[in-house]
């Protein structure tokens, strides 16, 4: 099958640059590999989790937000608006697509791609474009880093993509390894449902609540960033004092800085650290040594036993694994080559979506840009252009 235009991915980024691509007639067409769109949001996320930043920050392009929306949107509201965005924009991915190989043909000055098509066993499709988005994002497959003794451990072992809630672990002890804002969340949850809970924290981290963070991405349109981290840094140790007795320190830049240049975003607190203060959830500032059987040691020599292990470890790109020619626009570890804001196109109409760190914000903004690129690509090349 030709087109103009494949996507791997139909994620928030795929959606998204179809969306765009749509608006200018431009024909494409989405492979994903799993039975449904956005399958993150739909089948890997666990049940309290909703938007963390406000509405006007996580709208894709040409649909805004219903005004009526709640400023900080439960994941069943923001997966609604996700369907109205399907519908409205007529998208129609193609699932059951695990794509194997998408290769440049430098005769045909053509993308080759082929897709296992999953319901029908072995049946390879082969896709020909001009244009190959990679839509198929930062959070492909969870990561759970390899520690000595990890297999000898009975209980359950388990990444947070599969998480759903605490009520199946109560009045066990379960560890959580990682610190950011899904490690953090989960341990809450943990904790709600009457599990012991304890968490690994070794990299240092901002809190803020949802509120400090809205206002400062507000205020980020009008002041320096420097500025703004003063402020929100101030109000943020009014909020919860000094956090280093309870083993969680700040970076050295602060929240919205250390954002733009490390991409780590903010912890935004649910109820974690009040946890932690009242003795509810206990932290661990040491990374794990090893594990014998429910055992687990720590780098400061501390040892205990634990029921369950959830790794809040993130995730990693996988698009390497099937895009063969990935040097026109990744590097190594499947991540852009070019730095932002050039992050998102390459070389030999290769482009890929969603990969800023920004969240929705970044996949709109990436969707917009390489839909008009791909558009101006066309007029300049004599190629049909429709709008």
């Amino acid at each position: 099958m030709e087109t103009v235009v494949v996507i791997v991915g139909a994620g928030p980024s795929g959606l998204a640059t179809a969306a765009c691509l749509n608006l200018h007639s431009i024909p494409n067409l989405i492979l994903e590999r799993e039975d449904c769109y956005a399958s993150l949001w739909h089948k890997r996320t666990y049940d309290r989790l909703g938007l963390h930043l406000a509405k006007e920050f996580c709208y894709l392009p040409l649909k805004s937000i219903p005004p009526d929306a709640p400023t900080f949107m439960p994941k069943d509201y923001f997966l609604r608006y996700v369907d109205a965005y399907v519908s409205e924009f007529n998208i129609n991915p193609l699932y059951h697509r695990s794509v194997e190989s998408a290769i440049y043909d430098d005769v045909g000055k053509k993308w080759r791609i082929e897709a296992k098509n999953t319901m029908k066993g072995s049946t390879v499709e082969v896709y020909t474009s001009e244009f190959l988005v990679v839509a198929s994002g930062e959070n492909s497959e969870g990561h759970i880093p390899s520690i000595p003794g990890l297999d000898s451990f009975p209980g359950e072992i388990l990444h947070s993509q599969h998480y759903k809630s605490g009520s199946r672990y109560k009045s066990k002890d379960v560890l959580v390894v990682g610190c950011g804002n899904s490690g953090m969340e989960i341990a809450y949850d943990l904790s709600d449902h009457g599990t012991c809970t304890s968490i690994v924290v070794r990299s240092p981290f901002h809190v803020l609540t949802k509120d400090l963070v809205h206002r400062g991405m507000s205020l980020l349109n009008y002041l320096p960033v420097y500025m703004v981290d003063i402020l929100i840094t101030v109000l943020a140790k009014l909020e919860y004092g000094n956090l280093s007795s309870y083993g969680i320190h700040k970076p050295k830049k602060g929240p919205f800085a250390n954002k733009i240049a490390t991409g780590r975003s903010a912890v935004i607190d649910v109820g974690t650290i009040k946890k932690i203060q009242n003795g509810e959830i206990e932290v661990v500032p040491a990374g794990i040594l090893s594990i014998n059987k429910n055992n687990v040691l720590f780098e400061n020599g501390t040892e205990k036993r634990f029921d369950a292990i959830v790794f809040a470890t993130g995730y990693r790109s996988t698009a390497n694994e099937w895009l063969k020619d990935y040097k026109y626009a990744l590097n190594d570890d499947g991540m852009p080559k070019n730095s932002f804001p050039g992050h998102w196109k390459g070389e030999r109409g290769l482009y890929c979506a969603g990969f800023s760190r920004r969240g929705l914000a970044g996949v709109s903004a990436d969707a917009t840009a390489i839909a008009n690129d791909i558009n101006k690509v066309m007029i300049m090349s004599g190629g049909k252009k429709i709008n």
